[in-house]
């Protein structure tokens, strides 16, 4: 019984990407792969005749890699979902919290196309996430390497900022989110997220910057208490 009702589950989830999201031809090879691997891993990982028991996920950062992967479908100039079927499959674990799974995934991608920008993207995205939104050399080089890939996509540079201020380094993320936002187009659906996170990038900023050093030149008026000039002692 079990068997037949994962068939139907697939089987709708097919016809609800082709029909109701309109995937495109290309892309539905894509889907049923990621459909098909989502079966393979239930029948080596799941115990259908069990019953069923809390699962945990082994990886860190589960949620904010299905954030990432959200918003890495927001923050772009296309107007279509990633169809490339590396990318589809790694989001799947991403979202399911197994980053380092989705970074070799990907890793296959950018082997098989090294100009792949959302590729790099995705593993730079799933490597940060993979350590706790701290950015590594390994994600910073796929941030770099996304943005050599494709110059005017935002996503490198939106993620890349972001990472950046999630690891303390808010001058610098500030700067690639200022010249982002100067070189976004007004009509964009993204800008006004990049205005708002550059906004309370620049608040936070302003609230922990260290205070003035007080004055160290001390006027005549500090000096005898009082605002008069100071005067000779007379001889009388």
């Amino acid at each position: 019984m079990i068997w037949f009702l994962l068939a139907l589950l697939v089987i709708a989830a097919f016809v609800l990407a082709v029909v109701v999201l309109k995937v495109p031809v290309g892309g539905r090879e894509a889907v049923a792969a990621a459909l098909l691997l989502g079966v393979a891993g239930y029948v080596t990982q799941g115990s259908p005749s069990q019953p069923s028991s809390p699962s945990t996920v082994t990886e860190g950062g589960g949620e904010e890699a299905a954030f990432l992967v959200a918003a890495r479908g927001k923050v772009t100039n296309r107007t279509i979902p990633p169809t490339n079927r590396y990318v589809v499959i790694a989001d799947g674990f991403a979202r399911n919290g197994q980053t380092a799974e989705a970074a070799r995934v990907l890793l296959g991608a950018v082997e098989e196309n090294p100009k792949d920008e959302d590729a790099w993207l995705a593993m730079a995205n799933a490597l940060v996430a993979h350590s706790d939104g701290v950015l590594t050399p390994a994600s910073l080089y796929a941030f770099r390497q996304a943005a050599k890939a494709d110059p005017k996509a935002p996503g490198p540079a939106f993620f890349l900022g972001l990472a950046m201020a999630q690891s303390g380094q808010f001058g610098e993320a500030r700067e690639l989110w200022a010249d982002l936002l100067e070189r976004t187009p007004e009509k964009a659906e993204w800008r006004p997220v990049l205005a708002a996170e550059l906004q309370q990038l620049d608040a936070y900023i302003k609230a922990n910057a260290p205070a003035p050093a007080p004055d160290s030149q001390v006027g005549p008026e500090s000096r005898n208490g009082t605002g008069a000039e100071p005067t000779a002692p007379s001889r009388d």
